[in-house]
């Protein structure tokens, strides 16, 4: 039987749906984590809310950090972008925190609205949260204290404004913050690259790329346990590189080492590398190499900075 999936579509059905009286904006809300009944949600019910989620809080207990469990008691950000399904845990003990929604018309018509989607951990697994210190949640609850200030003081001109700058500073915080945790858990992001690097190897070694076509990301990222978008920030952090830049170098050097070591045509080659059109690999190797599939096979040598 499927799971039931209740929309929430505005700030004030949220309300209603917390039983947390009328909001103070139409558009944003901030609420206190531990004044909020959790038991009127249904923890066999999914929530779809056409809102942006960015929410601090300190657990008891133990939550999963990529693959590997990881108790932090400080505190964790977590984001949501409108869309996603929510439900309730049942597992883990709020201690304290803080929830800040806001609808997507507060942004659409300003920078923010036009930038969103480089703050890239709106996309991210809630077990991909970051864990942030007591000092970096300081800095944090600063921005979400002079949003709610301009929430439930007088609205005027100024007001959205200082709301939208707010949480823009808010989210560059966060950004900042994200960079700090791809650092210090180096080892275990060191891992997940070793991993990603086996897998793409094992990929191309199977021999089954007729069959399969060529590996998307959403393919490692659910071998790895990540998401497709938290997977490419990594690998863009400690490799210089996103995850399809890392496919289309392996691919490369599988067709380099076809068209070195057989006699097979062009069109044979695209074929068992997963391509349905021998132009769309012969276009692809150009870019990567400088040099048409055919020319690189009669050179039989790589030009110069390859």
């Amino acid at each position: 039987m499927e799971r039931k999936v209740v929309n929430v579509r505005t700030i004030s059905e949220l309300h209603r749906l917390y039983q947390c009286g009328a909001p103070k904006h139409p558009l944003v809300s901030i609420m206190d984590l531990r004044t909020i009944d959790h038991n009127v949600l249904d923890p066999g019910v999914g929530y779809q809310m056409d809102l942006y989620l960015v929410s601090c809080k300190r657990f008891k207990g133990e939550i999963m950090y990529g693959r590997s469990p990881y108790d932090f008691e400080e505190g964790s950000v977590m984001f949501t972008a409108p869309g996603q399904v929510l439900s309730v845990a049942q597992d883990v003990k709020m201690e304290e925190g803080w929830a800040l929604f806001f609808h997507p018309d507060l942004i659409n018509t300003g920078n923010l609205g036009r930038l969103i989607h480089q703050y890239s951990f709106f996309l991210y697994d809630l077990n991909e949260a970051l864990h942030v210190s007591e000092e970096e949640k300081a800095v944090l609850y600063d921005c979400v204290n002079k949003i709610e200030r301009e929430c439930t003081g007088r609205i005027d001109k100024h007001t959205q404004h200082l709301i939208v700058s707010n949480i823009e500073l808010l989210l560059s915080y966060c950004e900042r913050f994200y960079d700090r945790q791809f650092l210090t858990r180096e080892k275990v992001n060191n891992d997940i690259v070793q991993q990603f690097e086996f897998l793409l190897n094992e990929y191309f070694t199977r021999e089954i790329l007729q069959q399969d076509g060529l590996p998307d990301v959403k393919y490692f990222a659910s071998r790895l346990n990540l998401s497709a978008k938290y997977l490419a920030d990594l690998l863009q952090k400690f490799t210089g590189k996103s995850t399809q830049e890392h496919i289309h170098l392996r691919l490369v050097q599988e067709a380099k080492n076809l068209l070195w070591s057989t006699n097979r045509s062009i069109s044979e080659i695209s074929y068992d590398l997963g391509f349905e059109h021998a132009s769309h690999f012969s276009r692809l190797f150009k870019t990567k190499t400088g040099l048409t599939p055919g020319a690189f096979r009669n050179n039989k040598q790589e030009p110069d900075g390859i």
